[in-house]
């Protein structure tokens, strides 16, 4: 559960200076503007929140979406703007967002509930609008929740779009992302089809590259019988002609995989100025495009040090913010390979990185012009706020935080005063229980162990006291060991001493000791001449 709002001190008036209040003749006109306050003004007196313009049947939502206008946008969905309304031409606000490219609106829309599967009158959905009008950023964010090859009226999927209008970026996303190159449309064509009949060359090597084979790319037709070729000379696409001459004497590309995919980032890579103006300003690439690794157009002219592409990306509208797959910005890149002149004027952009060591909370007015990235990636080019409104603007979702934290608590505290049990109670009950289940099992194993301990201690205790013993009887009945033959005769003639016994008056000398006889001398072993006994 979400704790306690810290309170949001009130800025002073030098810190935040209060936009000036003008007349606007419909919520329409101020959401245009971005003049979140004076929307939610009009609407309070009375204006409708779905009320639908002349011109075009746009509501203020589908105005904001068009427009870039996210605070208005936020604003109107939680205050219930309908977002399934539609304009005259079958267009959601989620169409609008996509045609436009603002993926931040888009990005909201979808987390309100929009349906990125609804169908315009041309059974065109958003993905088919991103696609067609080369906002990659924006049709990534609604592959995230959508069918990447999903359908319209003329079974052309996004893929499809992109191949005949020329937006490579997309294209690339879009295989990335599953979409099948060789599907047909109605008429046969597949997307290689479309890229040639247009003379869009980029993309064809792309879409050439992508297929199982370049020979059967180059053979394909169509219902009408017609392969790429026939469609170029049709069409007078001389560059389509060309290449197709290249690569049927050839039999392969002459560009890597690496310059097919991403021609406008290995021109970067290469300071290519002229080569990155062309596809940028054609189309054929965003501003913001990624490669395979996170990088934009940024990273690599900012990592080879090359100032004259940067100033030009930057002039542009390029995000200097936005981070690749390592996390690293186009001025942290710059850092790594030592380009002190692409960090330098990268910082002039994104001002000193090293103030954000320091600890900062929402009580410091700092804390709000702190930022990521911000808005839309995709479109740069329609509303534009300066610094304080963008500060205020993340001051007023701040202290919508702290409201609803504050609701939230109340919420809580009302259904647990009602009986009611939270599933993160429940939750945590069920976890309580078991953990004491788990110390029941571990004390009593920790018992049996005890005991167990005690009762070998006991046997270790007999066994020790029945050696102890065995050793006293052992030491008890020690005997002296037998000696050998050899040693004993040798120690009887070292130590020999002769006994006299009476010897009998007959010839033998059996029976001397008994009859009395005299006495004659025997040689006796002393014990204590025989040495020391052999240990056992």
């Amino acid at each position: 559960r979400p704790g306690p709002a810290a309170p949001l001190p009130a800025p002073s008036p030098r810190e935040l200076p209060v936009k000036k209040k003008q007349n606007y003749g419909s919520v329409h006109e101020a959401v245009k503007a971005g003049d979140v306050e004076q929307l939610a003004s009009m609407i309070k007196s009375g204006a409708a929140i779905n009320k639908v313009d002349l011109p075009h049947k746009f509501t203020p939502l589908h105005w904001a979406a068009h427009s870039g206008s996210l605070e208005c946008l936020h604003w109107l969905l939680w205050h219930g703007a309908d977002i399934t309304q539609v304009s005259v031409r079958g267009w959601t606000a989620a169409h609008l967002a996509a045609i436009r490219g603002q993926d931040a609106c888009m990005q909201a829309l979808l987390l309100n509930g929009a349906n990125v599967e609804a169908q315009d009158d041309r059974g065109c959905t958003p993905s088919h609008l991103a696609a067609a009008h080369g906002q990659s950023y924006t049709l990534q964010t609604i592959l995230r929740s959508g069918n990447v090859n999903v359908s319209d009226r003329n079974d052309w999927k996004p893929v499809h779009y992109a191949a005949f209008h020329g937006r490579l970026g997309c294209l690339q996303l879009l295989v990335r992302w599953g979409a099948c190159v060789d599907d047909v449309d109605n008429n046969g064509n597949l997307p290689a089809h479309l890229a040639a009949m247009e003379g869009h060359l980029l993309c064809f090597k792309f879409l050439a590259s992508k297929m199982s084979n370049v020979k059967c790319t180059l053979k394909a037709r169509n219902d009408h019988g017609e392969t790429p070729r026939d469609l170029a000379e049709r069409f007078y696409k001389d560059n389509i002609l060309q290449y197709i001459d290249g690569m049927e004497k050839q039999g392969e590309h002459p560009e890597t995989q690496e310059v097919l995919a991403f021609p406008a980032h290995a021109a970067a890579f290469k300071g290519d100025l002229i080569t990155l103006r062309k596809l940028v300003k054609s189309g054929i690439i965003n501003i913001n495009e990624r490669d395979d690794t996170g990088a934009t157009l940024l990273h690599k002219a900012a990592g080879q040090g090359h100032i004259h592409c940067l100033q030009w990306l930057i002039e542009m509208g390029a995000d200097c913010d936005i981070t690749n797959e390592a996390g690293e910005t186009p001025k942290d890149v710059a850092k790594r390979f030592a380009q002190l002149a692409a960090v330098e004027l990268l910082t002039q952009r994104t001002g000193d990185s090293n103030s954000d060591d320091e600890e900062l909370d929402a009580n410091n007015i700092k804390f709000f012009e702190r930022h990521g990235v911000e808005g839309s990636t995709d479109s740069k080019e329609d509303l534009t706020l300066d610094k304080a409104e963008k500060r205020n603007a993340r001051i007023r979702a701040y202290r919508k935080i702290q409201e609803l934290q504050q609701l939230l608590e109340i919420a809580y505290s009302n259904y647990r005063q009602l009986g009611g049990i939270t599933e993160e109670e429940r939750r945590t009950k069920k976890e309580e229980r078991e953990m004491e289940k788990a110390v029941k099992e571990l004390e009593a194993q920790l018992e049996y162990e005890r005991i167990r301990r005690e009762k070998l201690e006991s046997q270790l205790d007999d066994s020790r006291a029945e050696l102890s013993l065995l050793r006293k009887s052992l030491e008890k009945s020690r005997i002296p060991p037998a000696v050998s033959i050899a040693t004993f005769s040798r120690q009887l003639r070292m130590s020999s001493r002769y006994l006299e016994w009476p010897r009998c008056p007959g010839k033998g000398t059996s029976g001397a000791a008994l009859s009395g006889g005299s006495v004659s001398k025997i040689p006796v072993l002393l014990p204590s001449r025989l040495g020391p006994p052999r240990p056992l």
